[in-house]
């Protein structure tokens, strides 16, 4: 695929290095002088000096052949900018845009951005959800936060433990996709039965998260 990532940042920096490494075309767009010929020196022609926000900049990165274009740069209306821009301009397939303030992922959404990326968001959901339980981590949302991957480590002392994943009363909006048992991926089926260590990948709905979450949550001690 090819990739455009505007903003050099450690973000932008990595996601680049990354994404080249797994055998991508990555262009990437920094405004910065002196950053733009410290990263040049480094990665060579895969770093343009320009501003992602300006259309003249994106036809010469050649957004219009471009798969994804993800901006990432540390301001917010940059971003939203930028990715308007290659969304409706160059019709770009997919874009992602990094979000420093979560009070704007709303707008991002309706103005169609197809993801969005809140480090601020994931860290308060990680702490939020290791203090209520400890057990159940959100690995990553889809359909723009209403369906969640969530992660959960079984404890000796899960009422699921030992039992079938057919006679385990999941909420309706729940399905348990995976297993990870001893470091491999178990595909499971109605009989598995659950045991201690298990990891279970598992998908539900937002609201039905915290009804999941009561029934994998550990069983107090007496």
């Amino acid at each position: 695929m090819y990739i455009i990532i505007v903003g050099a940042g450690n973000v932008g920096y990595y996601l680049a290095k990354t994404l080249m490494n797994a055998g991508h075309e990555v262009l990437l767009i920094e405004r910065d002088k002196r950053r733009c010929a410290l990263l040049q020196d480094e990665l060579g022609e895969m770093v343009m000096r320009g501003r992602g926000d300006e259309i003249h900049t994106m036809r010469e990165a050649g957004a219009d052949r471009a798969d994804i274009v993800v901006a990432c740069t540390g301001d917010d209306e940059d971003n939203l900018i930028i990715s308007q821009i290659a969304k409706w301009y160059f019709n770009v397939p997919r874009t992602v845009a990094r979000i420093n303030d979560p009070r704007n992922e709303g707008i991002f959404q309706q103005l169609g951005i197809d993801a969005t990326v809140s480090s601020t968001n994931i860290i308060y959901h990680l702490i939020e959800q290791e203090i209520e339980t400890g057990e159940i981590i959100p690995l990553a949302a889809l359909k723009r936060g209403n369906i969640e991957i969530v992660d959960v480590e079984l404890s000796t002392r899960s009422p699921v433990v030992g039992k079938r994943i057919e006679d385990i009363s999941l909420p309706p909006n729940a399905l348990i996709v995976c297993l990870i048992r001893h470091e491999n991926a178990v595909l499971p089926h109605a009989d598995t039965v659950l045991e201690p260590g298990d990891s279970v990948i598992a998908l539900v709905s937002a609201q039905d998260e915290p009804q999941l979450r009561k029934v994998f949550a550990e069983e107090q001690e007496v």
